[in-house]
């Protein structure tokens, strides 16, 4: 007996489903249970759940149940993303059996469904509005990075980016806005033109389009960003060369979406960072929430920013680091940092002239320093060797470049731990305090006596 097209269809897509909330819920148990009314018509849906750590997504007779594992909740990005997916996975459905929608959502059809989850996270309307037009402007852009980042200029990687701006008319040059035509759009077939990607570096410099995807300029982003929002101070830590970008996403609810030098794919929006492709994925940031849970979890808000936007720097850079900030550093560090590598104890002047030197003559010139008081980028140095940095909840250096003792090493292999010397280091730490762990992939993870989030 042959299946029923609706029925085979609906099955594929519940496979997509499920797959899409695995990828962007990966601190969440999924479960898949029968309806209470089963209805082969009931449309994909999301349902409010009384427990904000729980989230209920209910297609045809099944229902989808997202659980965050921890201490962790959904978050309003969190929430956006499920929507995105449930519209993105809806839209292709009823398209494929109705072909009037068909011909009119044809076009959302392009690329991988992925990209089609983050164009729909800032607008769903191509996907659930009848007649408004069919264009994921967020997913067309992303699909040409993605063959920009298969090439290269003069064995270069190619970097680029634009700035789509929610208006017609470029807020800097408000004189313009009447009686020019613009002739190109930001569209693949500039890509034929080989130096198309030169004129904008993604980093200094951006194209910059209008809600349409006309082809407006080309600007310094930060001077750009700087002109039109003087005063404007993001509240969301980001990487340094890149808090232009998120600044400029203030004008008009501006999406920025850039191809960096690493092959990456960042998207900008709302004065932050909301998602960045590497390591062949889409992850969402959700970085100002992050953010909060670290800070509470330090208990000093300058100490907090600090690392925090160290480590994002770091992970730009593709460096890693590992930050311990210890609750009680009497009964840690004696268990955690090796004698010679204590900042706390006093220098042995027996050693002085010493040959080998040691490494506490360059140590010492640390003694009795913050991590506040630090520059930003002889600390962010010091975090780049091997080792760890450590500090009391005041700042207080207690160690820098330490190679972290494990005390717990029997009970983390038997737990299933040991994923790399820093990935162990961080879980040993965990148990006296916070922790950050910076991968050399570019990924940031937080752990508090547990694994608490990633970015």
């Amino acid at each position: 007996m042959s299946v029923p097209p609706a029925a085979a269809l609906s099955a594929f897509y519940e496979g997509v489903l499920q797959s899409a909330l695995r990828q962007f819920f990966r601190r969440a148990s999924l479960e898949v249970q029968p309806a209470a009314s089963a209805r082969s018509d009931r449309p994909l849906s999301i349902e409010e759940a009384t427990d904000p750590s729980t989230l209920h997504i209910s297609w045809s007779g099944t229902v989808y149940t997202l659980r965050m594992l921890g201490r962790s909740t959904f978050t309003p990005h969190q929430m956006r993303m499920a929507r995105a997916i449930v519209a993105v996975i809806g839209a292709r459905y009823h398209a494929i059996l109705n072909p009037e929608l068909a011909a009119e959502r044809g076009e959302l059809f392009r690329g991988p469904i992925e990209d089609r989850y983050v164009g729909a996270f800032f607008d769903e309307r191509p996907y659930t509005r009848s007649g408004a037009g069919g264009v994921d402007r967020i997913a067309s852009i992303i699909e040409m990075l993605r063959v920009a980042a298969l090439s290269s200029y003069e064995n270069r990687p190619i970097s680029t980016g634009v700035l789509l701006l929610g208006g017609d008319f470029d807020p800097c040059r408000p004189e313009l806005a009447t009686g020019r035509d613009y002739p190109s759009s930001y569209m693949e077939s500039l890509t034929s033109i080989k130096s198309f990607y030169r004129l904008a570096d993604g980093v200094r410099t951006v194209f910059l389009a209008d809600v349409e995807g006309r082809l407006l300029d080309v600007i310094d982003v930060d001077r750009w960003s700087r002109q039109l929002c003087p005063d404007k101070i993001l509240d969301v830590p980001g990487a340094h060369v890149y808090q232009a970008h998120a600044r400029a996403t203030f004008a008009q609810h501006s999406v920025c979406v850039v191809l960096s030098p690493s092959r990456d794919i960042k998207v900008f929006a709302e004065g932050a960072e909301v998602f960045s492709f590497h390591s062949a994925a889409w992850h969402l940031l959700d970085l100002k929430a992050k953010y909060e849970i670290w800070s509470d979890a330090v208990g000093n808000p300058s100490l907090a920013l600090r690392l925090f936007q160290i480590a994002l720097d770091l992970a730009d850079a593709r460096e890693g680091a590992l930050f311990c900030v210890l609750r009680d550093p009497d009964d840690a560090v004696p268990q955690l940092v090796a004698p010679a590598d204590r900042l706390d104890l006093p220098a042995r002047p027996e050693l002085a002239g010493a040959v080998p030197v040691s490494r506490r003559e360059i140590l010492h010139l640390l003694e009795g320093r913050t991590a506040t008081d630090l520059d930003q980028s002889v600390l962010s140095t010091l975090a780049s060797l091997d080792g760890a940095i450590v500090v009391d909840r005041d700042g207080r250096l207690l160690a820098a470049g330490a190679i972290l003792r494990h005390p717990q090493s029997d009970e983390l292999l038997q737990g299933g731990f040991i994923e790399g010397a820093r990935t162990t280091a961080a879980t040993a730490a965990s148990r006296f305090g916070p922790v950050l762990k910076v991968s050399e992939d570019g990924e940031i993870t937080f752990y508090d006596r547990e694994r608490i989030w990633d970015i």
